[in-house]
């Protein structure tokens, strides 16, 4: 056999085996796509179908088309002439949630930043130690740790009693109850998803590029700046996701540290599922809330793409 026959035969066993490899990684794969579908997709299909059909009487749906759970997003019907009448209440809901998980995320950064970047810079062996503890709360359940907020921040918890046996204040600060408690709590349950991601990044961040800049007369407001937070951006986006898109959707910390007066979008989609039993409305609730976290998504990731420079 010539030469030229001897690489068209390699070509061809090149290409059976890539084949076989990427069968063999399809069915290495399938699982966790049978657990996607059956566990996201399918629900998010069942939930945007549901949006569109008529509440049953006493909960489910009736399987009649109609937009009267959009429409009831905005605007209010007039019980007896059938007007509709625009009406922010649940516009005021989504806003309060937005500005709830948004100032969480901008303290949880601001707290977390900083530990991160410490923990990161220990030596190896009490690195270890710090990440255990930051982690040692999530072996507890979310609700008992909610639960055990809301006996610290009350009128007669440990810290009034504390603050006002020092002469700190006169009369308990009434903090439970309210949108500060309500932030309060959702900044101690999603603080290490912060604080995880930032450590994961400034731990591979190579420190050598510090001492460079300070060879160059850099201070330490430019390293920061111009050379840390940039290298490590993908950590901090990662954790601002993952502190903000919970925070947007919570139910527990709100309805315990808010006493069910502070309604966030968690709650709202929640109440239409067990006590209004209007489950289309519940889903479209959820739809919106959705497409707004989805479409905000795409806007930063072309946003991403477009300052991105090109190596050609």
């Amino acid at each position: 056999m010539d030469s030229t026959g001897i690489a068209q035969r390699r070509t061809e066993l090149d290409r059976i085996r890539a084949r076989r490899i990427l069968k063999a990684r399809a069915w290495l794969l399938s699982p966790a796509l049978l657990l996607i579908f059956c566990f996201l997709i399918l629900p998010l299909c069942i939930i945007v179908v549901y949006s569109f059909l008529t509440p049953g009487t006493y909960g489910g749906v009736v399987w009649d088309f109609s937009l009267e759970s959009y429409i009831q997003f905005l605007f209010e019907r007039d019980f007896f002439d059938d007007t509709l009448a625009f009406s922010p209440a649940y516009l005021q809901i989504y806003f309060r949630s937005f500005v709830q998980a948004l100032v969480t995320t901008i303290v949880c950064f601001l707290i977390g930043f900083p530990t991160a970047y410490y923990i990161a810079t220990l030596p190896e062996r009490k690195k270890y130690m710090w990440v255990l503890l930051i982690t040692v709360p999530y072996w507890i359940n979310l609700l008992i740790r909610t639960i055990a907020m809301l006996f610290l921040i009350r009128n007669e918890g440990p810290l009034n009693y504390a603050l006002i046996s020092i002469g700190a204040i006169d009369e308990p600060i009434k903090i439970a109850y309210t949108n500060f408690g309500v932030g309060l709590g959702l900044i101690y349950t999603y603080l290490p998803f912060m604080v995880l991601p930032l450590y994961a990044a400034i731990e591979r961040f190579d420190f050598r590029l510090v001492e460079a800049s300070y060879d160059l007369y850099a201070n330490q407001w430019t390293i920061l700046r111009k050379i840390i937070l940039p290298l490590v951006g993908p950590g901090i986006v990662a954790g601002c996701l993952l502190v903000f898109i919970p925070s947007l959707g919570s139910f527990i910390a709100p309805d315990l540290l808010g006493g069910g007066k502070k309604l966030m979008i968690g709650n709202l989609i929640a109440l239409q599922f067990q006590g209004s039993r209007n489950w289309p409305f519940g889903s479209a609730a959820a739809v919106i809330l959705m497409t707004m976290v989805l479409c905000a998504l795409m806007v930063y990731i072309r946003q991403q793409s477009k300052s991105r420079i090109p190596l050609h």
